[in-house]
This record gives C-alpha cells, sequence and structure tokens, in this order.
C-alpha cells in the first residue's frame, strides 16, 4: 500500500443523534480505515458528546464542507435532507455515505446517484445488514447458483424501540418516515430483495395502526412481485418486541438468518439451512460489527483500493420500491413500479 492508502479517510459525522452516536463511537474505536474529526449538529446539546470523542463540533454543515482535511461526509440526518446534502457535499468535493433511505422518489435517489457518480465521488449507503456474515453467506450463495433458482423471500425486522419517542420526533412523522417501520428497518429488507431478485414488478401493503397512537402506523407488511418472477414477503412493525428474521428459498435450498439481538448492540446470528436430499441443520454464527464493516468498505472505495459492493442501480431500484410501498400503504391496493 501506499502511504495516502494506509492513512485513513478523514471524515465528519453529520447528526449526533442516537444513530450517529453510535456510528461516531464505533469509526473512532479503530479497525474501519476511517476516523471522525467534525462533528456537525443543530442541537447544541451534542456538543458535548463531540467533545468526549475529540470531534471539533459546530452546527452548519458547511463548517465540515469548507475544511481541507474532510475528505467526506457521513449522513445520520431525516431523510428529507439527504438529498440538499449530498448536493453540497458532492459540490464541495466530499465522497458521502449517507443513512438510509437515500430518497423517498427513484427520481430522487437518480439525482444523487448521478451527481456522484458524474463527479468521480463515492456514494455509500447504509445498508450494514449486507455485511451481517450469514447475510453475506446468503448473497454468495445465490449469486453462485448454489441455491438454484431463486423463488421467494420472507423477512421480518420489526421492534418496539420508538414508542417511547417523543412525538416530535422526527421518525414519528407520516410524511418524513412514512409506512410503519418501512423507512427504519423494512428498507433494509427490500434492499437486500432486489439485489436478490432484481427489479420489483408491483407491491402491495398492509398498514394498519392496531396498538399505538403512531402516526404513520405501526403494523406493515408488503407483499412484492418482481420483473423476474418471484416474491418477497416483508415485515416492518414498529409494535412487537425486536425481531429480525430474513429467509430466502431456492430450487437447491433455503437458508433462514435471525438475529439474536438488534445490529446496535450485534449478538450474533441463529442460522437454518435446508439442501435439496440433505437434514436440516442449525448454527450458531459470532457476533461481528456490520456497521463497521460497511463504513470500512466505503472508506477503502474512497481510497480506490476496493469497489463499493453497493451500487448506484441497486440504490435506485431500493427507493424505486420504497415509493410504490408508500404509495400503495395509502391507497391499500396493488401499485405498480
Amino acid at each position: 500500500m501506499t502511504m495516502i492508502e494506509e492513512r485513513p479517510v478523514l471524515a465528519a459525522i453529520v447528526g449526533l443523534g442516537w444513530w450517529g452516536k453510535k456510528m461516531a463511537t464505533l469509526v473512532n474505536a479503530g479497525g474501519a480505515e476511517m476516523h471522525f474529526v467534525r462533528g456537525i449538529d443543530p442541537n447544541p446539546d451534542a456538543s458535548a458528546f463531540a467533545d468526549d470523542l475529540g470531534l471539533q463540533f459546530s452546527s452548519d454543515l458547511s463548517d465540515a464542507l469548507n475544511d481541507p482535511q474532510i475528505e467526506a461526509v457521513i449522513l445520520a440526518t431525516p431523510h428529507s435532507l439527504h438529498q440538499s446534502q449530498i448536493a453540497q457535499a458532492v459540490a464541495a468535493g466530499k465522497h458521502v455515505f449517507c443513512e438510509k433511505p437515500l430518497a423517498m422518489t427513484r427520481r430522487d435517489a437518480e439525482a444523487s446517484v448521478a451527481l456522484c457518480h458524474e463527479a468521480g465521488l463515492v456514494l455509500g449507503m447504509g445498508h450494514e445488514r449486507r455485511f451481517e456474515p450469514p447475510i453475506a453467506e446468503i448473497l454468495e450463495a445465490a449469486s453462485s447458483g448454489k441455491l438454484g433458482r431463486l423463488l421467494q423471500i420472507e423477512s421480518n425486522f420489526s421492534h418496539d424501540k420508538f414508542l417511547n419517542l417523543d412525538p416530535s420526533n422526527w421518525r414519528l412523522n407520516a410524511e418524513q418516515a412514512p409506512a410503519g417501520g418501512m423507512t427504519a428497518t423494512g428498507i433494509h429488507l427490500t434492499d437486500l430483495s432486489v439485489k436478490l431478485m432484481g427489479p420489483a414488478r408491483d407491491v402491495r401493503v398492509v398498514c394498519e395502526n392496531l396498538a399505538s397512537s403512531i402516526p404513520q402506523g405501526d403494523t406493515m407488511s408488503a407483499h412484492i412481485r418482481f420483473q423476474n418472477g418471484g416474491s418477497s414477503y416483508v415485515s416492518a412493525t414498529l409494535a412487537t418486541p425486536f425481531i429480525s428474521r430474513f429467509a430466502v428459498f431456492g430450487t437447491l435450498g433455503w437458508i433462514e438468518v435471525r438475529d439474536k439481538a438488534h445490529v446496535e448492540s450485534p449478538d450474533g446470528w441463529i442460522v437454518t439451512e435446508g439442501w435439496k436430499d440433505k437434514p436440516i441443520t442449525v448454527r450458531e454464527v459470532a457476533p461481528a460489527e456490520p456497521v463497521r464493516d460497511n463504513l470500512r468498505a466505503f472508506a477503502r472505495a474512497v481510497r480506490g483500493t476496493e469497489e463499493y459492493p453497493i451500487t448506484g442501480e441497486d440504490m435506485i431500484n431500493n427507493i424505486a420500491l420504497l415509493e410504490a410501498i408508500i404509495r400503495s400503504a395509502r391507497s391499500g391496493v396493488v401499485e405498480q413500479l
């Protein structure tokens, strides 16, 4: 490696809420080939956390964009801010890692992907599920043909963490975070679904409020059909204890992965597999830090040593599906993409 490849990517974390703090603490503990030197948040109370981590703190994104030592900005901000913040970062020549979802419409996703591509800048996405070791195994088994023809996906990523949030929190705003838990958790499941099955054809959503006053609904499921055939069931509920389950079924075998704990504090996975003409097996996979590993993959792409594995096409296909899911959650009918 050259000296520039060995040097960690110097970055600013934009948004020091729950998830921004998680990423900042994890990255600056080492192993991500990146280091945060600036923290940006409009809330002055976040300065105490920034001080503890040794970050220069300010409330204005432009402070990071005007800093010549900053190579990349990591956006842990509300979805509604992503497009404008990405545009500002690109204009300043900074690489961008954006928390999910990238956008709320296909058009806005296409615009952000194109901006970064045309500027020769890396766009990373907060889809750490792809970096969980057993999920990475599923992706490899699918791409290698080991699973045979993919037929169906069943998945559920639900929790009740938002029940105690202040009602003013943006995560409980039906315009900013529509369709139950879709933008919080379901977006990870649709990312994996379009990666495995290709672009979606149509979707029907059931979104109800059964157990809370959460304005976007607390119980959501989507049934997705794909252009190349096959289907995916996605559940993202906000009123049940934590569950994370992802299962893919093919003609030669199936794999089910269950998380033992939320990715906030990973505790490993339980993997059940069934292969043609073989007995069903169950095994445990040790904990890992997929959030850090995703950011490390982004840092390596910034350094030019590896391609970032989540492509612009993947990002656009996922947001196109999200847009249709939001429409179907409101209409209750099958929505075409």
